[in-house]
C-alpha cells in the first residue's frame, strides 16, 4: 500500500535519551499525522518534521523533505553542533512552567548549601543536635550568568527571598528586577564575579561560552564559593572544578548537566562529598507543551511564515 503524499509524518529522534515519552501527547496533538520513533524511520524522504534531543549527527542532512527541526528543551546546541545540519528552521521550546521548574530548583540549591543543609542532613541520620552558623540572604551574594527567561525568573525569586543578587551577560539587558546588580561583557565579568557567594550557570553554550566555568574563572569568585551548573555540561571544564575544589578555592558545586550523560559510574563527581551530582532534572517541559509549539511552528512555517521561535543559529539561541 502506497504511502498517502499530503500525510504528516514527525520523527522522534535522540542519540541520548528514550523518546516515547513524547509519543501519547503527539498522538493527541497530530491525530492524522504517522509518528516514527528511534530506528524504525522507514523511507527518510517521506519525513516533514522532526522532534528531537541529540539527533545522531549527520541524520538530518539526508531527510529531503524536512520542514522542522524541534527541540524538546530551551536550547539547540545539541542540534547546532552536527556540522552537517540542513538549512531548515530550528525551533526552540518556551515554557513558563519550565522557568517555574528551574527557579524552584536553583533556590533549592542555593539554599541546601548556603543554610548547611548537607550538614543537617549528615546530623539527622546521626542523629545529633547541631546548629550549623545561621546567615541571613541579605548578606550571602548570588550571581547569575545568563540573563535569559530562565535567568530573569531565578533572579526575581531570589531577590523576594531577600538574597544580594547580581546577574551577567554578554550584553546589556533592559527591564531588569528591580534590586539586581547588572554586569555586561568581558569588562564587566571579573566585577560581577568577585561578588559571587555563589554563582549560577544559565547561559545558552555557543562557541564563546564553551568551557566558560575554567580554572581562570572560579579563581576571581570569592574563595570559598558554591557553583551551580544549571546551563550544559560542556560550560564546565571538569579538570579545573576538580583542582579548585583540592585548592579551597570552591567550597561546593551543585550540578544537573554534564558533558557526557549519564554521568559513568567510575566519574570522579560521584566521588567527592563537596559536588552534588543531580541527573539533569532541573526543569522539564510537559509533553503536551512540545507537542503544542510543534504544531504552531510547524503550521507557521507551511504557511510561509517565520516560526516564532525559530533560532538565530549564527548566535546560539
Amino acid at each position: 500500500m502506497s504511502r498517502n503524499p499530503d500525510r504528516l509524518t514527525l520523527a522522534f529522534l535522540s542519540s541520548q535519551i528514550p523518546m516515547d515519552y513524547l509519543l501519547p501527547a503527539f498522538r493527541a496533538q497530530f491525530p492524522t499525522a504517522e509518528l516514527r520513533l528511534g530506528e524504525q524511520l522507514g523511507a527518510l524522504d517521506e519525513i516533514d518534521a522532526v522532534v528531537c534531543w541529540y539527533p545522531p549527527e549527520g541524520l538530518l542532512a539526508r531527510l529531503p523533505r524536512l520542514q522542522l527541526v524541534q527541540s524538546v528543551g530551551a536550547g539547540i546546541d545539541h542540534i547546532s553542533a552536527d556540522p552537517a545540519l540542513p538549512p531548515v528552521p530550528v525551533c526552540r521550546i518556551v515554557d513558563t512552567d519550565m522557568a517555574h521548574g528551574m527557579t524552584a530548583f536553583v533556590c533549592w540549591a542555593v539554599i541546601h548549601r548556603q543554610r548547611h543543609m548537607d550538614r543537617y542532613l549528615a546530623s539527622a541520620a546521626a542523629r545529633r543536635w547541631e546548629e550549623q552558623p545561621i546567615q541571613p540572604p541579605t548578606r550571602h551574594r548570588v550571581g547569575i550568568a545568563g540573563l535569559g527567561t530562565l535567568g530573569l525568573a531565578c533572579a526575581r525569586a531570589l531577590l523576594t527571598m531577600g538574597y544580594a543578587v547580581r546577574g551577567w551577560s554578554r550584553s546589556p539587558k533592559a527591564s531588569l528586577p528591580e534590586g539586581l546588580q547588572a554586569f555586561h561583557g568581558d569588562a564587566g565579568r571579573a566585577d560581577f564575579l568577585a561578588g559571587c557567594d555563589t554563582l549560577i550557570c544559565l547561559l545558552p553554550l555557543t562557541e564563546a561560552t564553551r568551557g566558560f566555568l575554567d580554572l581562570a574563572l572560579m579563581r576571581q569568585l570569592p574563595s570559598g564559593a558554591h557553583l551551580i551548573n544549571v546551563g550544559r555540561g560542556s560550560h564546565l571544564v571538569e579538570a579545573d572544578l576538580l583542582q579548585a575544589l583540592a585548592e579551597g578555592q570552591l567550597g561546593a558545586a551543585t550540578l544537573d548537566a554534564f558533558a557526557h550523560e549519564p554521568l559513568p559510574t567510575g566519574h570522579l563527581f560521584w566521588s567527592d562529598s563537596r559536588i552534588l551530582v543531580t541527573p539533569h532534572i532541573a526543569t522539564r517541559t510537559n509533553p503536551a507543551v512540545i507537542a503544542q509549539q510543534t504544531a504552531h511552528n510547524l503550521a507557521c512555517i507551511r504557511a510561509g511564515h517565520a516560526a516564532d521561535v525559530a533560532v538565530d543559529l549564527s548566535r546560539g539561541y
